[in-house]
């Protein structure tokens, strides 16, 4: 027998003894050849999967870090005061009405629309503080809110709920910095003589201020009948910025207080009060559909006490721009002004 034929036998004869036959030896040595390669080639689209899932998350990941900067940085574009001036070189304001004064040499900077009579929203409480705090009461004095104070002619809401027990000094710092209307609601519910007493005093008061063109209905400001001029208004900041209290509250930037076991966060209205640029003395902003956006303010300018009075403004952040166009333009004139003066000469 040939050696090639006996060692092909004698092969034949160990794999069918070992349970495997010759056909199926070679299909499992192809086969195994198959499923390493289609192991290897699954292995390889996990992994592209893996990477192209990552690369998706990074992809979003980005896409929400844009979005988000793009909402933080828009309102620091909405606030933006960009000083433009008309043909005399007054800077142009977006208030449709606005008197502008240095409190203490009386000198008027500013003023357009100075006696017109409108509406005057929250810049009310201003007048509300001060009838309070001149009846004298206990500060440390606990009222509550009831349902008598809820707003029924505008029905806005507010987060003292009925049943809140606050001291006349918590309420009162509310309604000047967060212009709180349940407030001032009912600090004008707890004066001598109720809510019509407070009001009739209110008015009382206008008129010793020579506030001719001031009418008081309310102690909120949610009433429109509550009107005044911007000239008027001017005197309201000038004599409020002699009370301690309406200087210190209205210009509080933000306060925790406990509302029936919860602690909460109240802010002022007005955003200027916590930039470093600004010296605010006193402070009051103010709104309602048929007043617009209402700022008041005595700023110390140069060293100088300036009262600002904006009504009416377009647009959320106008009233806060346009203090900021009026600041800018003041500075300007100053600087105008120690460039003009005559040098001192020298030796």
């Amino acid at each position: 027998m040939k050696p090639r034929i006996l060692f092909a036998a004698l092969l034949s004869l160990v794999l069918v003894q070992g349970g495997l036959s010759p056909a199926l030896a070679a299909s499992s040595k192809t086969t195994s050849k198959a499923t390493t390669s289609a192991s290897n080639k699954a292995s390889q689209k996990k992994a592209v999967a893996k990477t192209s899932t990552r690369k998706a998350k990074q992809s979003t990941a980005k896409r929400a870090t844009k979005k988000v900067v793009a909402k933080r940085s828009a309102p620091a574009a909405e606030e933006s005061a960009e000083l433009a001036l008309d043909s005399k070189g007054n800077p142009l304001l977006k208030s449709s009405a606005f008197y502008v004064a240095n409190q203490a040499t009386g000198e008027v900077l500013l003023e357009k629309n100075g006696g017109a009579v409108v509406p005057i929203a929250s810049i009310t409480k201003l007048m509300t503080a001060m009838v309070v705090l001149e009846a004298s009461p206990s500060l440390s004095e606990e009222l509550t809110i009831d349902e008598e104070d809820i707003d029924q002619l505008k029905g806005t809401g507010s987060r003292l709920s009925l049943g809140t027990r606050m001291t006349r000094e918590e309420l009162l710092r509310l309604a000047l910095m967060s212009s709180e209307n349940r407030a001032a609601s009912t600090l004008a519910r707890h004066y001598p003589g109720g809510l019509t007493a407070f009001v009739n005093a209110m008015n009382i008061k206008a008129r010793l201020l020579s506030m001719t063109d001031t009418r008081f209905h309310d102690s909120t400001g949610l009433n429109p009948a509550n009107v005044s001029s911007p000239r008027d208004l001017a005197r309201l900041v000038a004599a409020a910025s002699r009370y301690p209290l309406i200087r210190e509250f209205s210009t509080t930037a933000e306060r925790y207080v406990e509302v029936r076991g919860r602690q909460l966060r109240f802010g002022n209205t007005n955003s200027l009060v916590k930039n470093p640029d600004w010296e605010i003395s006193v402070s009051k902003t103010g709104y309602i559909s048929e007043a617009g956006r209402c700022l008041v303010m005595q700023a110390w300018i140069n060293q100088q006490p300036v009262v600002i009075v904006l009504m009416d403004s377009v647009g959320r952040y106008t009233r806060t721009a346009d203090a900021q166009r009026v600041r800018k333009w003041i500075d300007s004139r100053s600087a105008e002004r120690v460039a003009a003066a005559p040098k001192a000469k020298q030796g």
